[in-house]
Order: structure tokens, then sequence, then C-alpha cells
């Protein structure tokens, strides 16, 4: 093990940074080009139907069906300008990763002759129905309770990813117990909201919603992907599990404001 490791430091010093020729582009004309925001549910939704969206990211309430097909046929437009071929719900099941049922937009035609239409309904919109016997149940279902739902959750975007639109929605069985992770948390956002609201309210009667986030701050890791191979147990658990135990008291705060090494800097150039 040891001599693998010093293989792997080995390989990790002949690399040299890639540099990445990013786009002259203002990054403001860009960004998000590939999400389904509010500037292009204005541009391609009726009046109502746009207000019934942001309604519901805004206030949590519900869309009323009418305005479903609107939607559906005004996320389609958008999408096929970009060259989309297929939509997919996508979720986050319990198994560290997401989850898509991919459908096409092409329909036959039913009148006779052949052919097709592209076509996307409200109701293929708001719930689809996949198969939840592979995605760990907890207990919560027989086998032959198999059947799963997924719900669009219009507080996420619909976004493009390759040619495919992809449609964010929860994940519940049968019995509409939650097989994934973002029905919790809507759960709790919603708890907090009501909970911090009436707290807000005792100081200012015109608050009406409180928004939860997570931090901007986020930190990460990198790690070369020889020095990766090198631990079976970041490959197999995503976790470091051998190794000394962590410095304690800032003993390694030299690193603090450093300079940005060529090959990180190169990283993170083409990926912001």
């Amino acid at each position: 093990m040891e001599s693998f490791r010093f293989k792997a430091l080995e390989k990790l010093n002949d690399r040299r940074s890639i540099e990445f020729a990013g786009s002259d582009k203002a990054i403001s004309s860009y960004f998000a080009e590939n999400v389904f925001d509010r500037a292009k549910m204005r541009k391609y939704l009726t009046p109502e139907a746009y207000d019934a969206v942001t309604g519901a990211m805004d206030e949590g309430g519900r869309i009323n069906r009418k305005f479903a097909d609107q939607i559906a046929s005004g996320m389609k437009s958008w999408a096929m300008e970009r060259g989309v071929t297929h939509y997919s719900h996508w979720f986050h099941p319990l198994n560290e990763s997401t989850a898509e049922k991919h459908d096409s937009f092409f329909e036959p035609a039913k009148a006779g002759g052949g052919g097709g239409i592209e076509k996307f309904r409200g109701e293929l919109l708001i719930q689809q129905e996949p198969d939840a016997s592979g995605f760990p149940s907890g207990g919560l279902r027989n086998t032959f309770e198999a059947r799963g739902y997924t719900a669009w959750d219009p507080s996420s975007p619909a976004f493009i990813h390759d040619r495919t639109l992809c449609i964010p929605t929860v994940f519940v069985s049968f019995t509409g117990d939650a097989l994934d992770f973002k029905a919790p948390l809507l759960k709790s956002l919603a708890l907090l909201d009501k909970a911090a609201t009436a707290v807000a309210q005792y100081f200012d009667k015109e608050v009406a919603h409180v928004i939860s986030t997570v931090g901007l701050e986020q930190e990460y890791f990198l790690v070369d992907e020889a020095l990766y191979c090198a631990r079976p147990d970041l490959m197999m658990t995503g976790r470091t599990l051998m190794g000394h135990e962590a410095a304690r008291n800032q003993q390694m705060d030299d690193h603090y404001f450093g300079t940005i090494p060529s090959r990180i800097a190169a990283f993170m150039h083409e990926f912001e």
C-alpha cells in the first residue's frame, strides 16, 4: 500500500496544469441560459400561467390544473428551440445519487397516414409513475406495493442537461411516504417558514414569509485522481476512514491566504 501511494505521488508530480480558454462573453450573457427561469417563463407563458407558477414559487401554493397545459406547452417550446428531444422527471432517491425517468416529446399521430407530433401535456408535467421497487424502502412497503410517484416541484426551475429537459420533482411511495431527500427538505422549509413567520410578526405584522437558505460559503477538497485511486476508503465510501487524526488548534494555518497552485487555478477557471 505504501509503494502504491509513492507511485501515485510520482504520477501527480508529472502532471501539468491545463489552461482553459474561456469565453470572451460577459458571464451575465450566458448565466442560466439552460434554466427555465422567470425571464423565460415571462416570454413563453401566458400572463395567467406565469402568475400561477411564480405564485407557487413565492407563496408555496398549488397551481390550478387548468394552467398545467399552458405551462407544459411553454416549457416544451423553450426546450425544443434549444435542441431538446426528451424530458425527464429528475429526483433524488435514497441512494446518494440522482435518478431520471426519460420520455420523448414525440407521439404517434392518431389520425391515419402515420407520422407523429411533438407533444407535452400538463398531466405529464405534474405527475409520473416510475418504478420504486429498486430504491431503498426502509420497510415502508411490501414488494407488491412497489409503485412510486414523482410530482413536479415548481420551487426549483426546470433545466436542460445535454438534450433532455429535466423537471425537478419529489419522489413518494404508493402510500405517500417520502422515498427521496427533497420531500423531507420541503417539509422542513415549510415548518421553518411557519414558525419563523410567527415570531417575525411580533415585530412586523407585514411579514408574510421567511425564506430559509443554506450559507453561500461552502468548503470542499480537491484530490488528484492518482491519490484518489490509492485510497480505497475514498473510493468506496467517499469519506476518509484511514490516516492520521485531523489537526487541532489551527496547527496548519500556514495554508490560509496562501498562493493558489497553478493546477487548482486552472481547474477553478474551467469550472466557473
